[in-house]
């Protein structure tokens, strides 16, 4: 492969109106990125990086992915015994491989702007770009590495037991980029299954409530949710891959199901649905009382590959996109907090593109005059994350809802070289934009268009989000 880089000033940018909405309006804009998964731990201790593989391999389940499908043994994506050097070479002969997948583009961008290398990733240049990526690196800590990419802030994920010592660091240290944790609820939902009395102990631990009933469970969530609000969180996840539904249940239901559950008995399919379902509607008029945004990633089918997972553990890159049904799940959940006015902000992701629709047109049910885009349809997520799913995303939300009021993208990464990913977003977004403007669908207004196209990349986020209250 011609080893000169296809990054250039047009790239995605089909036509001079595409070019001026990109060049002029969105190019230098901050990132609020409000998704990710970067340690906290790393930016609070901000030590030179000093190896790419490290900062890019590592952790990252869209390249281990196409490392396996191009037959690399799993001890160069993640084996203990090779060492960092070999796993980038079997990476770099993954590279030409990726073509027409998104990993291509993100490559070669994320190696143009980190490291101005203007060549394609492959065997033939991989020692000499490993070399000038790490000499590089030796001087980067994770804080510059953010403030480069203009990264204004950053929306951790968090398990409610963590202390968030990390956070309190980093509020200390003099750097560019606001970072801010994210109420991650999953392991609250896991009743039923062996390690939710561990967790249990872990939350007493941490809250300093012992738990011996529902009442010092629900004391002790209200006690992170309070201790994470202090520390500057504004916005909740949900992220458990399983056909969800919203039962009617009673309070006295609930406090039997959680008693049974101390006790070691097990818990039939609805008794555990009646808990899952006080817990969704607990939380979310908990978050409507903070003020928080509320976020639901909802549709993958996690660790199919068990042996995968036995031999790596969790998030090893064998998740993918279940058939779930998701609309009779949040309608009801989204009504009932309506019904008594405490319905939070709220953006929802699907990950099953045949439900682009059905999460587009449900938002749309529960917009109200508290924020202009109180209900937010999401970017595209995972294996949407990609050209045809971003555009499809964007496509489906002018047709459904209001593109203008959209918060825009987010890296949802564990990478701290992954943030070009806003820039390949914008180039989309300016390039559909103008494509309307070739076909006459809207009017050739290049300040109006790019000022929408300001507030999609930047300015909605900031009022959606709120981070300075």
């Amino acid at each position: 492969m011609n080893t000169t880089n296809f990054i250039k000033d047009d790239f995605l940018l089909e036509s001079e109106v595409a070019e001026t909405l990109y060049h002029q309006y969105a190019k230098d804009l901050p990132i609020i990125d409000y998704h990710n998964h970067l340690s906290p731990k790393q930016i609070a201790e901000n030590l030179p990086i000093k190896n790419i593989t490290s900062i890019w391999l590592d952790g990252d389940h869209y390249k281990w992915r196409g490392m396996r499908a191009n037959g690399i043994d799993e001890a160069f994506i993640t084996g203990s015994t090779t060492s960092n050097k070999e796993k980038f070479i079997k990476w770099a002969e993954t590279v030409p491989h990726t073509l027409r997948n998104p990993l291509f583009h993100w490559t070669h961008l994320e190696l143009k702007r980190y490291f101005n290398i203007d060549e394609i990733l492959q065997p033939s240049t991989a020692e000499a770009i490993y070399k000038k990526a790490n000499a590089i690196l030796e001087h980067k800590t994770p804080a510059d590495l953010l403030a480069q990419m203009k990264v204004e802030v950053i929306c951790t994920t968090d398990d409610p037991t963590d202390s968030l010592e990390y956070h309190q660091t980093i509020s200390k240290m003099n750097i560019y980029t606001k970072v801010l944790p994210t109420f991650r609820s999953d392991e609250l939902f896991f009743i039923g299954e062996t390690k939710f009395l561990d967790y249990l102990k872990k939350l007493t631990t941490s809250s300093g409530i012992q738990i011996n009933s529902l009442s010092d469970f629900i004391k002790s969530i209200d006690n992170r949710i309070a201790h994470f609000h202090k520390i500057g969180c504004r916005i909740s996840d949900f992220g458990i891959g399983a056909a969800l539904a919203i039962v009617d249940f009673t309070d006295d239901e609930i406090v039997q199901i959680f008693d049974k559950t101390l006790k070691e008995e097990s818990l039939s399919i609805l008794e555990i649905n009646k808990y899952r379902s006080f817990l969704f509607l607990y939380l979310g008029r908990k978050y409507h009382t903070y003020n928080w945004v509320q976020q639901y990633h909802l549709g993958p089918i996690r660790n199919n590959n068990t042996r995968l997972v036995q031999q790596i553990g969790l998030d090893a890159g064998c998740d993918s996109i279940s058939d779930f049904p998701m609309g009779e799940f949040m309608a009801k959940l989204f009504n009932t907090l309506e019904s008594t006015s405490q319905l939070a902000k709220t953006i929802t992701y699907n990950l099953n593109p045949s439900q682009n629709e059905v999460f587009a047109t449900m938002m749309g049910n529960f917009q109200n005059a508290d924020i202009p885009g109180k209900m937010q349809w999401g970017s595209g997520w995972w294996f949407l994350d990609q050209k045809d799913g971003m555009e499809k995303q964007l496509n489906t939300l002018s047709n459904m809802g209001l593109l203008s009021r959209f918060v825009g993208m987010l890296t949802d990464s564990r990478s701290f070289l992954s943030f070009p990913r806003h820039e390949y977003f914008r180039r989309i977004l300016c390039n559909l934009i103008a494509e309307d403007v070739k076909k006459g669908l809207v009017p050739d207004d290049i300040a109006f268009l790019g000022k929408m196209i300001q507030n999609i990349c930047y300015h909605n986020a900031v009022n959606y989000f709120n981070f300075k209250n």
